[in-house]
């Protein structure tokens, strides 16, 4: 073991010399608190360390000792509803051993030692194994948990057993005197292996119709969240964990406020899981590194969570990864930077901010994992930014747009109107529309595209009409306009806006949205084609299905909007027939 002492200390950065052998990201102890730090540059015989722990009271010349081992997560049964730090610290335990506060130094391994599991094997005595098999599972409350084979182990099984076991204990023995136990370790900034990338082409269905209908994230893709304080970003995020089609959550609270992350950590082991009708902490790994933590822990704290989903990709199952937010970790790699003395980037971002943004977002994907069987798993990675002030043009918010698949904007007007989700329509895009576009074809509908497309121009319309609105008032735009407006408004209103307090309202199926948008669309229709003929558009406007369409979102039977669809026409035709007799 390499054993230096402390040569300068600069905040959470510590200079340690007589450090020589020593290799980057090494996990080190610092000083006689023992404080977990990581050595993030080398000169010489001098270590750079940034160090997790708050270093106040180290002195010069107190021990520095390098472990030789990479910063690690432990990987195995036990991880779904565990609460961690930013490096993998089980905060329960920590608040046992040292109360409300938690002392400088104090650690506890990521998984439970004691705890046993029961291990049903899947292979036998004699069968070839390799990287990524699977050699049994265990029930980790409602989910399987399969036990893999390490990406640098193969051989062929000389003993494996049932039973019950700790991540400890030996499952299995190899021909070649290799053992495996249920426990395994990774280090946090290296990827796990796959056999291959597939083409994001499955869309990541979320029950909110301004993210499913309009701007569409796929399994396997990224997207960003910005917006300023108070329009929403932890709601949206907490709204995608409970309603996405994933089978696992990773949510990161990175440098959030701690009454928010309080907020998380109480009422996410309440909610139920709409889809299992289990608690959704069951499925769900929390890292909770608020703002007031060390900011190294924060740093490492997006490492751990994406190694984390990455374990649960390889067995097969769709990842939801939340990051919230990363503008907090950026603010972090700031400060260290700072610390370091490097040549500062714009508003003081280190140089390579792109660069660890792009290495992180690239993580995600829908892969065909190791081993046996050819199972398909994928982390979507959602990452919400805080720019300061609503300001879109800051760094973090910028380089992230060069990343990430989808871009959903939150507008602080609409969240003060207390439109929810206060997404801005005309900001925000997805660039996975057109590979969405066949599963949307084969599983919803064939005109899917086309409705979506009509929408869209009428909402863009509506921006431009409103501008001359303010200028020439509104009794100046001929009908065909006011028509537009009119229907832009439904659009606002009763399609786009959803209420997370509603049974009926709070998950919207993909095949309720696209018959509420058909019914939108078709009533466009029904009042152009009538005002062709000299209907009046305030008649047109008072039909009794107008007030039927402002309820769609209260339906919960589908046939009656499909029903809707048709009175739309039926009743323009009728006072279309009325309008022609009075004339007559």
């Amino acid at each position: 073991m390499i054993i230096g002492k402390i040569s300068r200390i600069s905040g959470p950065v510590i200079t340690a010399e007589d450090m020589k052998g020593s290799r980057m990201y090494d996990v080190v102890y610092v000083g006689d608190a023992e404080l977990p730090g990581e050595i993030i540059r080398l000169e010489g015989d001098e270590a750079v360390i940034q160090v997790y722990e708050d270093t106040n009271g180290l002195l010069l010349n107190e021990p520095v000792k390098n472990t030789g081992l990479p910063l690690s997560v432990e990987l195995g049964p036990g991880l779904l509803s565990s609460i961690y730090d930013g490096v993998q610290r089980p905060l329960p335990v920590l608040y046992e051993k040292s109360g409300n506060y938690i002392k400088r130094g104090i650690m506890a391994p990521g998984l439970d030692r004691t705890r046993k599991w029961m291990f049903v094997p899947e292979v036998k005595e004699g069968d070839q194994v390799r990287p990524g098999d699977c050699l049994g599972i265990v029930n980790e409350f409602h989910i399987i948990h399969k036990i893999m084979v390490p990406p640098d182990i193969s051989g062929t099984i000389k003993t494996v057993e049932k039973g019950e076991y700790t991540v400890l204990d030996t499952i299995c023995t190899l021909d070649n005197g290799k053992t495996i136990t249920m426990l395994q370790n990774w280090p946090v900034r290296k990827g796990r292996p796959f056999n291959k990338r597939l083409d994001p082409e499955v869309p990541l269905l979320t029950g909110q119709r301004i993210f499913d209908s309009m701007f569409p994230l796929v399994k396997g893709g990224t997207a960003m969240i910005p917006g300023g304080f108070g329009t929403g970003k932890t709601v949206s995020e907490q709204t995608l964990a409970k309603w996405a089609d994933t089978q696992i959550v990773v949510y990161i609270g990175c440098g959030e406020r701690g009454n928010e992350m309080t907020d998380v950590l109480a009422d996410f082991p309440e909610l139920i899981d709409p889809s299992t009708g289990y608690p959704l902490i069951e499925r769900t790994i929390m890292i909770a590194n608020t703002s007031n933590m060390p900011v190294a822990a924060r740093e490492a704290s997006i490492y751990t969570g994406i190694t984390l989903a990455e374990y649960y990709r390889d067995m097969g199952y769709d990842v939801a990864l939340l990051a919230d937010s990363t503008s907090r970790w950026g603010e972090a790699l700031r400060e260290v930077s700072g610390r370091l003395e490097e040549m500062p980037g714009e508003e003081g971002y280190p140089a390579y901010l792109a660069t660890r943004l792009a290495a992180f977002y690239e993580r995600a994907g829908r892969v065909i994992c190791l081993g046996n069987g050819e199972r398909k798993g994928s982390i979507t990675i959602i990452g919400a930014v805080s720019p300061p002030g609503g300001d879109f043009s800051e760094p973090i918010t910028q380089n992230t747009l060069r990343i990430a698949g989808t871009f959903w904007a939150l507008d602080a007007n609409l969240a003060y109107r207390r439109h929810y989700p206060s997404v801005n329509w005309i900001r925000s895009y997805s660039l996975y529309l057109e590979d969405v576009e066949k599963w949307f074809s084969e599983n919803v509908a064939g005109d899917w595209r086309n409705l979506r497309g009509r929408a869209m121009y009428i909402l863009q319309k509506e921006v431009e009409l409103n501008e001359i609105v303010q200028l020439v008032g509104p009794d100046a735009l001929p009908d065909k306009e006011k028509a537009i407006l009119e229907i832009a408004r439904i659009i606002r209103e009763d399609f786009l806006q959803q209420s997370a307090f509603s049974e009926d309202d709070s998950y919207c199926p993909l095949e309720k949205q696209y018959w509420m948008l058909r019914v939108i669309i078709w009533y466009y229709d029904a009042i152009s084609a009538a005002m062709k003929r000299n209907v009046p558009l305030m008649s047109l406007l008072k039909i009794p299905a107008r007030n039927e369409i402002a309820r769609m979102k209260e339906l919960s039977d589908i046939n009656a909007i499909k029903i809707l669809s048709d009175a739309v026409w039926e009743q323009s035709e009728v006072l279309e027939v009325q309008t022609c007799s009075m004339a007559g």
